[in-house]
């Protein structure tokens, strides 16, 4: 079974203390959900029209896993104290074998 990513890309971060919140609330409902952070915050390096903000990657075992952390009650709560504070391209996307 193919393994499901969450990849966030942050564009802006207008309101570091919301993010903050989301943190808070967003690392126990991925954990809670299977999934396990990759990569947080660290280097990147941007080619093409790409972004050189804050990048997360979180693997899950499944796609569906994913997906279903992503509508979970928990991480829906951590999305509502973001709010509006970042603009970020957030995507799930499908492993291969």
């Amino acid at each position: 079974m193919a393994k499901g990513y969450w990849v966030s890309v942050y564009r802006t971060i207008s309101d570091p203390e919301k993010l903050a919140a989301y943190d808070n609330l967003a690392r126990p409902a991925v954990q809670a959900g299977g999934g396990r952070v990759l990569s947080r915050g660290v280097r990147v390096v941007a080619h093409d029209a790409g972004i050189a903000e804050r990048t997360i990657l979180i693997e899950f075992d499944s796609f569906d896993q994913a997906v279903a952390a992503r509508e979970s009650d928990a991480y829906q709560e951590a999305l509502i104290a973001l709010s509006d504070s970042v603009e970020r391209d957030f995507r799930i996307i499908e492993g291969l074998d």
